[in-house]
Order: structure tokens, then sequence, then C-alpha cells
């Protein structure tokens, strides 16, 4: 009885191992097209259509910030070294009240923000990912007009950062 009991163990043993291992889950595309730590970035400043003289360089350290942060990507030295090249564009940029108070005074603000964005990996000639991300960020109003504009900064670079993770995800998903 003692050796059926020790070969029953080994039989189930070994058809949980087959379950666990069979369960059907599975990475989807080549392990070649995922970012990853041992890639280099190359981010332009962005094309800027705006009426904001510093969106550019906001969106440019944040993508940098994010795909370092998110995928261990680097930046690199020049275009022409770079494993991924992005092309980007900001199409428009505004702010305006959301809400007022009581007596008509504003009371929040709402930054938005488009991007159009391209990103292709070295030697390729079609893109890996093209498209457009839209958001927006709220803001208070404030009676100070340095606060407000320390205000506005805040949101800017909220949204930026929120445009470079909602890329990171459209890149990835489309793999």
């Amino acid at each position: 009885m003692p050796a059926f009991l020790l070969w029953l163990r080994f039989l189930m043993l070994a058809l949980l191992l087959n379950a666990v291992a069979g369960c059907g889950y599975h990475l989807t595309g080549s392990q070649s097209q995922h970012l990853g730590a041992a890639q280099t970035i190359w981010v332009p400043f962005f094309s800027n259509e705006s009426i904001s003289p510093t969106a550019q360089t906001v969106l440019r350290r944040s993508f940098y910030e994010e795909l370092h942060a998110l995928r261990g990507l680097t930046p690199a030295n020049s275009q022409g070294s770079a494993d991924l090249a992005m092309k980007a564009r900001i199409i428009s940029y505004s702010s305006g009240v959301v809400s007022y108070s009581a007596i008509d005074r504003a009371t929040e603000y709402s930054l938005s923000l488009d991007v159009e964005l391209e990103i292709t990996k070295k030697g390729d000639t079609s893109p890996l990912w093209k498209g457009q991300i839209h958001t927006t960020k709220q803001y208070p109003a404030g009676t100070d007009l340095a606060l407000q504009r320390n205000a506005e900064e805040q949101a800017l670079d909220a949204a930026a950062r929120i445009i470079a993770q909602k890329f990171i995800s459209a890149l990835e998903e489309s793999y």
C-alpha cells in the first residue's frame, strides 16, 4: 500500500504541474519588440504649434523620465545612435476656466494638451506606433498671478507625465 500511495502522490504532482504549466497564459509579440533597459531612445524637442513656450521642454523631460522610470530606457546621444527615435508635435495647448464661485470668480482652470507622436525602431521605415494623445488637467485659480502661473506649470508637468504614460501603454498594447 505505501508504494501505491507514493505512486499516487507522484501522479497528482505531475498532473498539478501539467495544469499549471499549461494554463494558456503567455506573452504576445516577440521579445525584441518590447521596451527594455538595454535600449536607448531619442526624444527630440517637440515641434510646437501651441501658445506655450515651455510645453515642449516639459514634455521632452517627462518622456525621458517616464521611459526611464517605467521601462529603463536611457537617452541616446543623438538620433543616429538611438535604438528608438521619436517624432513629436504639440498640436494644441489651452487653458480655460471650468468653475466659478458664487460671486462669479474663477475657482478652477483646466489645461488641455494635444500631442501627435510617432516612434520608429532603428533601421525600420514604418513606425512602431503613430497617433495623437489628449489629456486635461485641472488646477486651482488664485488671486496672486505668480501662484496662478505656478499652478499652471504644475498642471502642465502632470499632463506631460500622463501623456508619456499613455504613450507607453499605447505603444506596448499595439504589439
